[in-house]
C-alpha cells in the first residue's frame, strides 16, 4: 500500500522544522508544496534566523515544489476573498492540493473545517 501524499502549507513546515511531536509522522511522509510556501516559510524563518540559515531549511523542501497555474490562482483568490483569514499563499495550496488529489495538511484555524484537509495541532 501506498502512503499517502500531503500538501505541506507553511503552518506545517513549521511545525515539522520545530519539532511538534504531533508532526513527527508528517516529517518522513511524501510531500508536495507550492513556490508561495516556501516563499512565505523563507520570509518568516529569516525573522528567526540568519538569511544563510533560513535558506539552507528552504532549500531542503525544494523537491516538493509543483506547478501552479493561473487558473489554480484564481480559484484560490475566489477562497481567499470569502475568508480574508487565510494567506494568500495557503490558499493557493489548497487549490493545488485538491488538484492533484492529497489532502492539505495544516494546523490552521481558517480550513479546520474544510473538505480535503488533515488538520493537526
Amino acid at each position: 500500500m501506498n502512503s499517502p501524499v500531503y500538501f505541506f502549507d507553511t503552518y506545517a513546515f513549521f511545525e515539522i522544522i520545530r519539532g511538534n511531536p504531533n508532526y513527527k509522522k508528517y516529517s518522513e511522509a511524501q510531500a508536495i508544496t507550492s513556490i508561495f510556501n516556501l516563499a512565505e516559510l523563507n520570509y518568516n524563518l529569516k525573522k528567526e534566523m540568519s538569511r544563510k540559515a533560513a535558506d539552507e531549511v528552504t532549500e531542503r523542501y525544494e523537491a516538493f515544489l509543483v506547478p501552479v497555474t493561473i487558473a489554480e490562482v484564481k480559484e484560490a483568490m475566489d477562497i481567499k476573498s470569502k475568508n480574508r483569514d487565510l494567506s494568500i499563499p495557503d490558499a493557493i495550496g489548497y487549490v493545488v492540493a485538491k488538484k492533484y488529489g492529497v489532502l492539505f495538511l495544516t494546523g490552521d484555524m481558517g480550513f479546520k473545517s474544510m473538505r480535503n484537509v488533515e488538520f493537526v495541532k
